[in-house]
């Protein structure tokens, strides 16, 4: 059986704690309709809790004022979460409206069935129906408190919900357990007395919930300011009175059940536990700990994480244009703590650590770090921010850490920030120290190690796309040479026929001055092919206009050495066309080349040029052997794919096409196999 003591002193301490909140907020308050309603509940919470306490030492407030008195505390709750629902439109209006009519109709059923009960009325329901009404309204208000909660709950968006997070933990369970006393009082017809007291005990809990969730929500003009210090030191009394408690608990049940030596064993205990609570206080870590935890889950962040985030990115990109990638990462480190400057080391392919950007001081030389060195080891494998006048004071607590020999060379370096893409370190950024002290702590690190990793992930995107540049570069080298070689093997060509007819002709005038002149244009054409290699496709012939007839004759001209000799159809027309002559030449010599090698030597390749409308159109004729529809849709146009063997290089008729479009015109065929 409860003394009435104990209930006093239950519901006492939270008159105590709601008390303390009110007087609080009253300071705080500016003027605001929530903060008003928050004040409100709060005052009339320990008038409530005030009332259990004289109710239990003098029976002054009778039962059913207590009762009463719950009505209008429930009330007052209500409207504080249908003030924080009320935001929305007409639709949510309405609702809002529906709910405030069933919460006020079920606060005055509450409040005329108490009242009803302290007069004796029982309205012909006999004490125990109006007994167990009064406890099932109650029921209701409760669970209807509940529902309220929810509802914010599920209104509220994710990223806000950190503002009201502890709001919802306090007021739902200050509801949840008033749904608890009362189902058990409809259930043995009677209020448990252990529950019922223990009701000021869980209002006093309540509280500190309500204090963080009026901390972060300003909005309720409720600007409240708890003391960081206030709060870790309130703690770590907390703390240390439960752990004391539950070790005085265990000693007493060592003694009562240790035998002989049970008063023995429990000295020896509590001793031991006084030993382990004053390492715990007087352990920094420890201390430490705490310190971020109650900051990170308590009170308000010192940055804001999403505009941090797009100033570093922004920076990245950096200011000037033109900049290098390399420093605008070191100046966005070093404007994030207003450091000088710093140096940037990044890992090379050869895994060394090598300096590649300085800002705000000289670029270290030599300072090359190799991967198995102990600070390149200790930063991939903890990804810590080391903080280098902590190293100095407690290289304990840098366990494996060793400082290279050229960090001293530097200009006052202060903080080494890690660059880690996923488990890998791909750099790491040694910031110099700002023009004024400065602390940093927990918020700094952690904001430090995420723009690490967002600065590994630029310089991996740099890494990436300077490979895939020269990849791009060699690719196009490659290319261009393949089409190089390409010219250079119908050269050779040229050039072994008029070896192979100098022995039978090199008596003969004519023949002798057609040799010289055709060794003189392939060695034109070859220094003009080598020129093009040397400077790239960009170095290519300025397109000029160019006579399209003439160029045809030279090329017909050149092929008439090889059987079957093409003839040219012209019609008598002047054809202009805009062109490089060079490349011009070497693709239509490709296409009557091609003609001629799949032609038997009786037959017939025929060149015609012709006005088309608005565009000049060469036609190359031949009777060869033909090509099918799927020949030429899968392969004739494939680079490097060739139906010569050796003897061809796979990429004349494709450089043909892609000179053709890129001039402007098109180039089609049309073939039946035998013909």
């Amino acid at each position: 059986m409860l003394t009435p003591d104990v209930v006093a002193v239950s519901y006492g301490l939270g008159a105590l704690a709601f008390g303390a909140f009110t007087l609080l907020m009253l300071t705080a308050w500016r003027g605001r309709l929530q903060g008003a309603l928050l004040v409100a509940a709060s005052g009339v919470s320990t008038l409530w809790c005030l009332a259990h306490v004289g109710h239990a030492l003098e029976a002054i407030p009778p039962f059913w004022a207590l009762q009463l008195g719950e009505a209008v505390r429930d009330g007052a709750w209500f409207a504080f979460l249908l003030g924080l629902l009320s935001a929305g439109g007409e639709g949510r209006r309405r609702s809002l409206r529906t709910a405030m009519t069933a919460c006020a109709v079920l606060l005055a059923a509450l409040a005329a069935a108490s009242v009803l009960g302290g007069f004796g009325w029982t309205v012909g329901l006999g004490v125990a129906g109006l007994t167990r009404l009064t406890l099932t309204l109650h029921l209701a208000a409760g669970v209807a408190g509940l529902v309220l909660v929810h509802q914010l709950f599920r209104d509220t968006r994710d990223e806000h919900r950190w503002a009201v997070k502890f709001l919802i933990f306090g007021l739902g369970g200050l509801f949840a357990f008033d749904v608890y006393v009362y189902s058990l009082g409809l259930l043995f017809n009677r209020l448990d007395g252990a529950s019922w007291a223990a009701r000021g005990v869980v209002n006093a809990i309540v509280v500190p919930f309500l204090v963080v969730a009026a901390q972060r929500n300003p909005t309720w003009s409720v600007e409240l300011f708890v003391s960081r210090h206030v709060v870790f030191h309130s703690t770590a009394l907390v703390a240390v009175g439960i752990y004391l408690m539950a070790m005085a608990a265990a000693g007493y049940y060592i003694r009562v059940y240790g035998g002989a030596l049970g008063g023995v064993v429990q000295v020896a205990f509590l001793f031991l536990a006084l030993i382990m609570l004053a390492a715990l206080m007087l352990s920094g870590q420890a201390r430490a700990r705490l310190r971020v935890f109650l900051n990170k889950h308590f009170f308000k962040n010192k940055y804001d994480y999403r505009e941090e985030w797009l100033k570093f990115t922004q920076a990245l990109d950096g200011e000037v244009p033109d900049s290098r990638p390399e420093d605008n990462i070191v100046k966005a480190f070093a404007d994030i703590v207003e450091a000088r400057g710093g140096v940037l080391w990044v890992r090379q392919s050869s895994d060394h650590f090598q300096p590649a950007a300085a800002v705000g001081t000289a670029l270290p030389g030599g300072a090359a770090l190799r991967p198995d060195a102990a600070l390149a080891r200790f930063l991939e494998r903890s990804g810590w921010v080391v903080y280098l006048d902590e190293f100095q004071r407690e290289p304990g607590r840098y366990s494996g850490l060793v400082l290279p020999d050229w960090i001293v060379g530097l200009r006052e370096p202060w903080i080494i920030i890690p660059l880690m893409q996923g488990p890998d370190l791909v750099g790491f950024v040694v910031l110099t120290r700002p023009p004024t002290p400065r602390y940093l702590n927990w918020e700094d690190t952690d904001l430090l190690k995420t723009c690490g990793r967002q600065a590994a992930s630029h310089l991996a995107l740099l890494k990436v796309s300077q490979a895939l540049a020269d990849a791009r570069q060699f690719e196009a080298f490659n290319r261009l040479s393949a089409y190089v070689v390409h010219d250079l093997k119908n050269l050779v060509a040229q050039l072994s026929l008029v070896v192979s007819n100098a022995r039978r002709h090199m008596h003969s005038p004519g023949f002798v001055e057609d040799a010289i002149d055709t060794v003189d244009n392939a060695s034109q054409k070859m220094t003009r092919l080598l020129a093009h290699l040397r400077k790239g496709r960009e170095g290519e012939g300025q397109a000029r206009a160019v006579n399209l007839v003439s160029v045809m004759e030279a090329v017909v001209r050149d092929r008439a050495g090889t059987a079957p000799a093409p003839t040219l159809d012209a019609g008598g027309h002047s054809l202009t066309v805009v062109a490089d002559p060079d490349r011009l030449a070497s693709v239509l010599e490709h296409l009557v080349q091609n003609a001629q090698e799949a032609t038997p030597d009786d037959g017939s390749v025929t060149v015609r040029v012709r006005h088309d409308g608005s565009a000049a159109q060469v036609d190359v004729v031949d009777t060869g052997c033909g090509m099918d529809p799927r020949f030429i849709s899968e392969r004739l146009f494939r680079p490097f794919d060739t139906t010569k063997g050796n003897a061809g290089m796979g990429v004349g008729v494709y450089e043909t096409r892609e000179f053709v479009q890129a001039a402007g015109g098109t180039l089609d065929v049309e073939s039946t196999p035998g013909r």
